[in-house]
């Protein structure tokens, strides 16, 4: 099965929607001012095409759950401030629900929204660029359309992918062209977008035989989501009566998170069509004979998405502000306050913080109404005030036909005689049997009233 008529003319129309964007921008805009002497550590020698206001500047980079969320608190807080939020994509597509649009459960659009919207309720500046580097020392960003001074600088670029462990004891250029093949033919589908669309595309055409997914270990990018894909295509599977399976080779050595109400989905709703390997650590896959050899044993499969271990967003290295803790090179910052140890005025969020929060779309939306309001406190100059915590609530689905789902909800805190963070006041409801059905209603009342918080309004 394809995907449908309707949703090629919506990812044609943002596609034609973005060239329109980026001809319109290249003819109208002024010709660009030349950067004085200052950005002579940078590449790119002018200015970016906006007006100087001579306000306070705070530029934001990564039109993410994080950066819009610091974007309009930022503005809430200091509504003198001059926002700009420097985004390289031209539209929002969330990752959260996303497993169900693998399956057809939704449509594309819902998941798909307007940053100009949300600059135009929020009242900040969208600036569609990709940022490539910065001086610290005069306080400018560079990106791809120019570089742009700021007063405050956050950087909420996410994460990208760690390949490195399967591509061990290859030359570099082999080992570039194995990990190049795995995410253009085996995508992971945790960073939105095209790897989301290849990946639904093998779901829906899947004929039959092993299908395999990964669950990297540490941190990675929302825990619970590989757990709810293996259900979601499981169940898919089990609808379309597909002589299939779904092999879940975790790294973990039990479910990183709903443990009970996974580990029970697993069990009564698909133990035909998921087979789950915990304590799995793949020591090579063979793509030519599709086999995935590990420790003891050996996996053949059809069809595989492989999720590889995760690090921060690779601006934060080039630009000098990655910290080499674990491999995974996020933020080097002061994580109670969120400020960058080696720049002055500079703060990193969102699933590129070190800390160990849920690397997720709510956690990151909650931070950034504590950071917002912290840089607002700094324009300001008033009273600093209490560290606040981000809180997580999440919702998982277990079941599409009917559509059961799975929730939990955790605060952080705060030991300052470890100076590590814990979970605190977490509430779960993960018996899918009694719960499923209010909290399979639930997913989308949450979701929509987040992008409202993001993006305000349709028709304003």
């Amino acid at each position: 099965m394809a995907i449908s008529r309707r949703e090629a003319l919506r990812l044609s129309s943002l596609a034609l929607a973005s060239s329109a964007m980026t001809a319109c921008s290249s003819s109208t805009e002024p010709t660009p001012t030349k950067a004085k002497d200052t950005t002579s550590k940078l590449s790119t020698n002018y200015y970016a095409p906006l007006p100087d206001t001579g306000k306070t500047r705070v530029v934001i980079v990564g039109g993410g759950w994080s950066g819009l969320s610091i974007a309009k608190n930022t503005k809430i807080f200091a509504p003198n401030a001059e926002i700009i939020l420097v985004e390289q994509r031209h539209e929002f597509v969330s990752c959260p629900l996303s497993n169900l649009w693998l399956v057809d459960k939704l449509e594309l659009e819902y998941l798909t929204h307007d940053y100009l919207q949300a600059a135009r309720n929020y009242n900040y500046t969208y600036f569609q660029a990709t940022a490539i580097g910065m001086d610290k020392e005069n306080k400018i960003l560079e990106t791809s359309d120019g570089n742009i001074r700021y007063d405050y600088l956050v950087f909420a670029p996410g994460i990208d992918y760690d390949y490195s462990r399967w591509t061990k004891g290859l030359s570099p250029l082999d080992a570039m062209s194995f990990e190049n093949k795995l995410r253009k033919e085996y995508p992971a589908g945790f960073i939105p977008g095209s790897e989301h669309i290849t990946l639904k595309n093998k779901i829906l055409n899947f004929k039959g035989g092993n299908f395999i997914m990964t669950v990297p270990a540490g941190n990675y990018r929302c825990l619970p989501a590989p757990y709810e894909r293996a259900c979601i295509v499981a169940d898919y599977f089990k609808i379309k009566k597909l002589d299939a399976k779904v092999i879940l080779l975790d790294e973990n050595n039990t479910i990183t998170i709903k443990e009970k109400g996974f580990q029970s989905a697993f069990d009564e709703l698909y133990a035909d069509y998921i087979e789950y390997v915990p304590g799995t650590v793949i020591q090579k896959i063979d793509l030519e004979n599709k086999m995935i050899h590990t420790e003891f044993d050996e996996f053949e499969f059809e069809d595989a998405s492989f999720y590889p271990h995760v690090r921060g967003a690779k601006i934060l290295e080039r630009v000098g502000l990655a910290k080499d803790a674990k491999n995974m090179m996020e933020g080097y910052i002061n994580e109670l306050t969120y400020e960058a140890i080696d720049a002055k005025d500079v703060f990193i969020t969102g699933d590129a913080r070190p800390m160990g929060f849920s690397k997720s779309g709510n956690t990151s939306n909650s931070e950034g109404f504590n950071v917002g309001r912290r840089i607002a406190q700094r324009i300001n100059k008033t009273k600093k005030f209490k560290w606040e915590p981000p809180t997580t609530t999440c919702f998982s689905a277990v079941s599409i036909e009917p559509e059961l789902a799975i929730y939990i909800y955790t605060q952080y805190s705060y030991d300052t005689s470890t100076q590590t963070f814990d979970f605190k006041g977490t509430v779960s409801s993960e018996d899918w049997k009694k719960d499923g059905l209010t909290n399979g209603q639930s997913i989308y009342g949450w979701a929509s009233a987040l992008y409202f918080d993001m993006f305000g309004s349709k028709y304003n």
